[in-house]
């Protein structure tokens, strides 16, 4: 049965338990930056403030995901995490006060950043225990491909979970749930030390420190800045895309598809046996997600539209895993995390600008033609991942 290679991972003892504290504990991630600019354009009326302090925490993030991740690497998820996930909540919290309180907005930056800058890397250190835990090739691709799912649904769930709480109840209330989520899961997951890797503290005393294979990790985060491009910029081209077609309350259920599409191809992904290493299938997978995506700059019709964005969903998926997998096999287990945390923090460094520059395609030659953003995007990433290198065992 498709479920089986799922249901031997997560049988793996303590497997289903960091993952069910790793999708806790990693639901900030879809909900802080949204529920900071509700919050804040709730206070203050101002969409622009509520931007900027937003942007303060994703771009510390952004800054500081990697040295975080490559603390968690040296001295072990226990110890880092809980101190992390500490100054994170603090820095939240004073977030939220600041807001309420009217505080000067230097205050509510500089809080938003400390947060962004804090926030635990619960994905990555989440992939890296599979990678601990599990032996085989092939069932650690499962376990990424399940932890692939996991994202899709957090990328669903969240937004609207904290969007519902802060129109409908408070606006602060969106926040305060992500910061529960975030200070269970994560405290929750750092607690779990039989499936903990090892720290690589004792190495890097030793002066033995394992090189990053940047001739690997270099085009795979170009990959990885691609698809973040194309997440940012097919958001924003969707809703401007239903605007115009009259029916703007269509845009969450077009992008619903566009997930399911993905949801859908990464459960089969991690299903399949494949003959081809992940090198070989990232650069297939962001080509067809690229080239997917040239039609819908040419559709004016929203059935159409919703078809062509389930198929070109088909492509994410399958090529987050094999480029996660590719990493895995390619970074030595002593800097895993860190490995990991470039490529998420790739991503989300994608977003923005994809964001940016689809925007100002929309303003001008509408939705439609803006589609070709994203399918640009996708196609550079497929130019960086014909750069890469096929990737070695990882070394301990």
């Amino acid at each position: 049965m498709v479920l089986d290679p799922y249901r031997r991972v997560l049988s793996v003892p303590g497997a289903w338990q960091f993952s069910l504290a790793g999708f806790v504990g990693r639901l900030p991630i879809s909900m802080v930056s949204l529920g900071i600019v509700l919050l804040v354009s709730s206070a203050s009326g101002s969409y622009g403030l509520a931007g900027t302090v937003a942007s303060a925490y994703l771009l510390a993030n952004a800054v500081f995901a990697i040295w975080l991740a490559r603390l968690v690497d040296r001295l072990g998820q226990s110890r880092v995490l809980p101190v992390a996930q500490l100054v994170w909540t603090t820095a939240l919290a004073g977030l939220v006060w600041s807001v309420q309180a009217g505080a000067p907005t230097v205050l509510q930056h500089v809080l938003a950043a400390v947060a962004g800058g804090s926030l635990p890397q619960v994905g990555a250190c989440v992939r890296a225990r599979w990678s601990h835990v599990l032996d085989e090739a092939r069932a650690v691709q499962t376990a990424y491909a399940f932890e692939s799912v996991v994202d899709e649904a957090l990328f669903v769930l969240g937004p609207t979970v904290v969007t519902v709480l802060a129109t409908s109840w408070h606006p602060v209330a969106g926040l305060a749930t992500a910061a529960t989520c975030g200070l269970v899961g994560t405290l929750w997951l750092a607690g779990q030390r039989p499936t903990e890797p090892p720290a690589s503290r004792e190495q890097v005393e030793r002066g033995a420190r394992p090189p990053m294979p940047w001739a690997t990790v270099a085009p795979l985060t170009v990959v990885c800045l691609g698809l973040g491009a194309v997440f940012g910029s097919t958001e924003v081209v969707t809703v401007a895309f239903t605007e115009e077609q009259g029916a703007p309350a269509l845009a969450g259920p077009l992008l619903g598809l566009w997930a399911l599409g993905s949801l859908a191809a990464g459960v089969v992904t991690g299903a399949v046996t494949w003959r081809r290493g992940p090198e070989v299938r990232v650069r297939w997978g962001i080509l067809a997600l690229g080239l997917a995506l040239l039609p819908l700059a040419l559709v004016d019709s929203l059935p159409l539209m919703g078809l062509l964005l389930l198929l070109g969903g088909g492509a994410i998926a399958p090529t987050l895993i094999a480029t996660l997998s590719a990493t895995e096999r390619a970074v030595p287990r002593a800097r895993l995390t860190e490995g990991m945390a470039i490529l998420h923090t790739a991503m989300g460094v994608g977003i923005a600008p994809g964001a940016a520059i689809a925007g100002l395609v929309v303003d001008d030659y509408g939705a439609s033609p803006a589609y070709l953003v994203p399918a640009v995007a996708g196609l550079l990433g497929a130019a960086g991942a014909w750069l890469a290198r096929a990737p070695v065992t990882s070394r301990p």
